[in-house]
């Protein structure tokens, strides 16, 4: 997994946990893209992603809460909404959060 980068806080973060439904029906070719597209959103910092056959999460980081909600409203992002409600997700939950401290190891 890699780690996202990201700036002195504050800034936001986007917790997005899931239970799949069986079968691809196209998902990763959406998830793909809207990871790439989020990544061209004003406002986006970066993501963190895991998963296994039981759920999944996914972490976007943000400069501010006006740039969710911008992604929110966005016409592709919209349309994956859609489609994860009617045809990927089983069960999710989306908790919108403000980092105010952050600080980390890494072992050179």
């Amino acid at each position: 997994m890699t780690l996202a980068q990201s700036p002195a806080p504050p800034y936001w973060a986007v917790i997005f946990t899931s239970q799949r439904t069986d079968g691809d029906q196209g998902y990763a070719a959406m998830a793909e893209r809207m990871e790439a597209l989020a990544k061209e959103q004003p406002g986006f910092l970066g993501l963190e992603h895991a998963g296994d056959a039981s759920g999944s999460i996914t972490v976007s980081y943000w400069r501010a809460p006006e740039d969710i909600t911008a992604w929110k409203a966005q016409v592709e992002h919209r349309e994956a909404q859609r489609l994860g409600r009617e045809t990927w997700y089983a069960r999710f939950q989306l908790r919108v959060c403000k980092v105010e401290r952050a600080y980390g190891f890494e072992r050179t």
